[in-house]
């Protein structure tokens, strides 16, 4: 069998990024993890998130997807809050 996680850059905008004081984290999940997971993870860690959790947006790879897309090893997921201001 091969590595049981995978390894995935997360860019963070707004108020992600505000909250965890970074632009970009580095994490591991296991294999099969849905892309809402990463943000699940970045709320359980931040609660102050959660208000964000069913406006948020994904993206793997600078492509949009569903929250339930599967991840695969080094991919680029991008959390996009609402944007104030319209």
């Amino acid at each position: 069998m091969s590595q049981s996680t995978i390894t995935i850059t997360v860019k963070l905008f707004a108020a992600y990024q505000e909250t965890c004081g970074v632009s970009e984290l580095i994490l591991e999940f296991p294999h099969s993890t849905s892309v809402s997971a990463v943000c699940d993870r970045l709320i359980a860690e931040h609660p102050e998130l959660a208000q964000w959790r069913d406006l948020t947006r994904f993206g793997i790879n600078l492509t949009f997807v569903e929250p339930d897309s599967l991840l695969q090893d080094g991919d680029e997921v991008v959390l996009i809050p609402p944007v104030s201001g319209g």
